[in-house]
């Protein structure tokens, strides 16, 4: 069988639907339908079990958690970066973690888990090292926090332990997202209610819509969790991104393409981002190369074709 944390939101649910495509239905989701909508993720998946995840904790604490899973995918977290609450994104994004860790340390279950590329904060350096990582707010210390206590035990650890660092994903399935939608359905959703996209007028030294992101279509983030999760003895934190930085501007241009219709508006640069937002990211895929994934990355226009064509 296998765990997959969040398995409701956008990442889990496409990892379940891949896993299902595989012949692979005795699953275990764990996520918070308290917002009722992530449930349309879960609709046409085959599951095995259910499980809320203050649940799901309650018996990792309690030790009566009697399962012995292949693997387990854990994406279940608070991904909003906007987020001020310190308290509860630490302890749902380092306190669950750390509880999961432990017990899949103690089965020697092979864990994959969500990090994330805010790690790296403004740093121009994207190699998975501690020299290169400064968050900009609390869920990319949340992040980094998690990252380090596996760091810490990485010598003494004896079954796979693979952190991915997420950069900026984007796919089918994230409808439940709200202001954390990917850039691309962000822009979907301007162009199909006004008629144009927003983007943000020059800044940090980039022109008008210019700033660079790695953007990664989610189903190679998810052949890189499978790849990690059931092969070998990785135990490594590496970047999940292409290893190439597109603007934009690009995605913008992609989308009125296929649209056949609609017009680019730049805009002010938000003063409440200032200080906390990265206008550049772009992996640096040399450790993910070196534990053993090779696959190729597909390319932003296909994934945006594969997108739009499930919307």
């Amino acid at each position: 069988m296998f765990i997959v944390t969040g398995g409701a939101g956008f990442v889990g649910s496409n990892l379940v639907r891949e896993l299902n495509r595989r012949g692979h239905t005795d699953i275990l989701v764990v996520d918070n339908l308290a917002r009722a909508e992530k449930a349309r993720n879960l609709a046409d998946l085959t599951l095995a079990d259910y499980m809320d995840k203050r649940e799901f904790r309650a018996r990792l604490d309690a030790g009566t958690l009697d399962l012995q899973p292949e693997a387990v995918f854990h994406n279940g977290a608070c991904s909003d970066t906007m987020e001020s609450d310190g308290r509860y994104m630490m302890e749902n994004n380092y306190g669950d973690s750390k509880a999961l860790l432990h017990w899949c340390l103690a089965r020697k279950t092979p864990m994959v888990y969500a990090s994330s590329a805010a790690t790296y904060g403004a740093s121009p350096d994207f190699e998975p090292v501690p020299k290169n990582e400064g968050p900009l707010n609390v869920y990319g210390y949340s992040k980094l926090a998690f990252d380090q206590h596996v760091r810490s035990l990485m010598p003494a650890i004896q079954s796979p332990v693979v952190g991915l660092r997420y950069f900026n994903v984007f796919g089918p399935r994230e409808h439940h997202k709200g202001r954390m939608m990917s850039v691309l359905h962000q822009l979907l959703r301007q162009l199909q209610e006004t008629g144009a996209c927003r983007l943000f007028m020059g800044t940090d030294g980039f022109g008008d819509g210019e700033q660079q992101r790695d953007f990664v279509f989610v189903g190679d983030i998810v052949a890189i969790n499978l790849h990690f999760g059931g092969v070998g003895m990785a135990k490594a934190i590496v970047n999940a991104g292409t290893g190439r930085a597109r603007s934009f501007n690009d995605i913008a241009k992609t989308l009125i393409t296929h649209l056949g219709q609609g017009r680019i508006d730049y805009i002010p640069f938000p003063d409440e981002l200032r200080g906390k937002y990265q206008s550049f990211t772009q992996a640096d895929v040399r450790s993910l190369r070196a534990a053993g994934y090779t696959a190729p990355f597909t390319e932003m226009e296909a994934g945006i074709a594969a997108t739009l064509a499930e919307i």
